[in-house]
């Protein structure tokens, strides 16, 4: 990324940019003076944000979101893949269903638009591709197989791509929230956001902007030599792991 590109605003592509972590990230790029767009379902978005309707789970649908923001803004050189669902389950009443659908959102999901982004940033020899993924995939969660299965992905997804385009000047890396204060944070009972809170060395849950200042950085030229990294953005809780 050149300096003259950062002055001129950068094309940045953020999905589910509508709510949560998403509209964070979305918003703190529209505030750097970037182009930003978002592939999403439904919603409202965030003042200065394109919204290009589309389903991360279908190839046809990415392929031709991005070609409608590569029209209005240029090459994609940030790709933010946040777009996620949950299915929560324990393992044997979790259906097929429950499964696949949360594998082919968060993961497969990330890989269509990872993929699609990879090609102009190829021919630019730059770009970033940041994959959101959460402490749930490296720390484990009951009752989330399929959720822990698909953001545990997104680490070798990021890492083998860092081993295949790190050449061409793209980074890929992996941010990993963990308990955010978000409307389904708060939806869930007091008494059991207490005894999250109680495993968190912190002593409190993150701010949907802790995430978007960690994704802000890895797009920042100050990281182009982070490459294949996953950053937790949770007050200790995994401690790495």
């Amino acid at each position: 990324m050149s300096d003259e590109a950062n002055s001129a605003g950068r094309s940045v592509l953020v999905t589910g940019a509508n709510r949560g972590i998403g509209r964070a990230i979305a918003e703190r790029f529209v505030a750097a003076g970037d182009k930003v767009a978002t592939v999403y379902r439904s919603g409202d978005l965030p003042d200065g944000v394109l919204g290009v309707t589309g389903d991360v789970r279908d190839t046809a649908s990415v392929d031709a979101a991005f070609s409608e923001v590569e029209d209005k803004h240029g090459p994609v050189e940030i790709v933010v893949a946040n777009a996620g669902v949950t299915r929560d389950q324990l393992l044997m009443r979790m259906s097929d269903e429950e499964f696949e659908t949360v594998v082919d959102t968060n993961l497969a999901g990330a890989f269509r638009v990872a993929r699609r982004g990879s090609k102009g940033m190829i021919r630019a020899r730059a770009g970033r591709i940041i994959l959101i993924s959460s402490v749930v995939g490296l720390y484990g969660g009951p009752g989330q197989v399929n959720y822990s299965a698909s953001k545990a992905g997104l680490v070798g997804m990021a890492r083998s791509i860092t081993r295949e385009l790190g050449g061409r000047g793209i980074t890929a890396n992996v941010v990993a929230p963990g308990f955010i204060d978000t409307a389904m944070t708060q939806a869930l009972p007091e008494k059991q956001q207490q005894t999250y809170l109680e495993t968190i060395p912190a002593g409190r849950f993150g701010a949907v902007e802790d995430v978007a200042s960690a994704v802000e950085f890895l797009a920042s030229p100050g990281a182009a030599y982070i490459s294949g990294a996953v950053i937790p953005v949770d007050g200790g809780l995994g401690m790495g792991h």
